[in-house]
């Protein structure tokens, strides 16, 4: 079976108003598909979105329509292998920008904010360090790039992307979300430090689509090693991508080959970032994860 549309990590298949969404175990860096990819991870993500979906489902409706290989059209459903990494879901249409909430101060921001004093072109206040929580969490929008990379923009180039109304509505649904995610992170020794999301509208209603609150599109922390001023274990491929940049890659393809201790250390991360926030969901034998 051929996809429609092969991302760096999810593959579509185009049903009509329908979509057949697959998550591989493909995993990118620096927006590099790698040549190794992590058994498992399009299970282990597939299977967080879900937990997420039913937990937010009061704050948003999503565009979930199924994640059952009975209930798939043929010929999918004859597909074992497809069981556990894939939805079938509604066709949005696309809110074209990925609406980023930041709850510390990590990552690229701590490089802005190091050099310029602001995030996304928000000052900040003097003195922050590594990690710091915000006493209010961000709201940093930037373009969806389907090639290249994503360009971070203001509120207001938001709202001239996709008009006032949905900017605002994007921006507060983004912010309620995160909250809910970052209460219930913490309740199970997670620290949310950071998160992407992605709207659509489904007629009149705006839906959360793509994935949610996932490894590969959040920061997880150990909430019990925790400590401002540096930078933090992370249950995500942050780990993997120390590696690479101890290697000299220069972030260009083909990048270096994973070695087999990276991969299965990378995995074990994915794996406790599901164990610890749903230690309920049970993965089948062919998902391909070692639990």
């Amino acid at each position: 079976m051929q996809p429609s549309h092969s991302g760096k990590v999810r593959d579509l298949f185009d049903l009509g108003d329908q979509l057949l969404m697959v998550a591989t175990d493909r995993i990118s860096a620096y927006d590099v598909i790698l040549e190794d990819a992590i058994a498992g991870k399009g299970a282990l993500l597939t299977q967080m979105s879900l937990a997420w979906f039913e937990l937010l489902d009061d704050i948003v409706a999503n565009h979930l329509i199924s994640a059952r290989l009975e209930d798939f059209p043929a010929p999918f459903c004859n597909h074992p292998e497809l069981a556990g990494r894939s939805m079938l879901i509604h066709r949005a249409e696309r809110v074209d920008a990925e609406c980023i909430v930041r709850g510390c101060i990590t990552g690229s921001g701590w490089r802005d904010y190091k050099k310029s004093g602001q995030i996304c072109g928000i000052a900040l206040p003097e003195g922050l360090q590594e990690s710091q929580a915000f006493e209010t969490p961000l709201f940093t929008p930037s373009t969806k790039a389907d090639e290249g990379h994503d360009e971070n923009i203001s509120m207001r180039e938001l709202e001239d992307l996709v008009g006032a109304d949905v900017a605002s509505q994007v921006r507060d649904t983004s912010l309620a979300i995160f909250q809910r995610a970052v209460t219930y992170a913490r309740e199970r020794g997670i620290i949310l430090a950071d998160t992407k999301f992605e709207f659509g509208f489904l007629g009149d209603k705006m839906i959360l689509i793509d994935e949610v609150l996932s490894p590969d599109s959040s920061r997880f922390w150990p909430a019990e090693s925790y400590e401002v001023g540096r930078g933090q274990a992370s249950f995500d491929k942050q780990f993997m991508r120390d590696w690479l940049d101890e290697t000299g890659w220069d972030h260009i393809a083909p990048s270096p080959r994973l070695p087999e201790e990276i991969i299965a250390k990378t995995q074990e991360r994915y794996l406790e970032a599901l164990r610890r926030l749903f230690p309920q969901t049970v993965l089948s034998h062919s998902a391909g994860v070692t639990s």
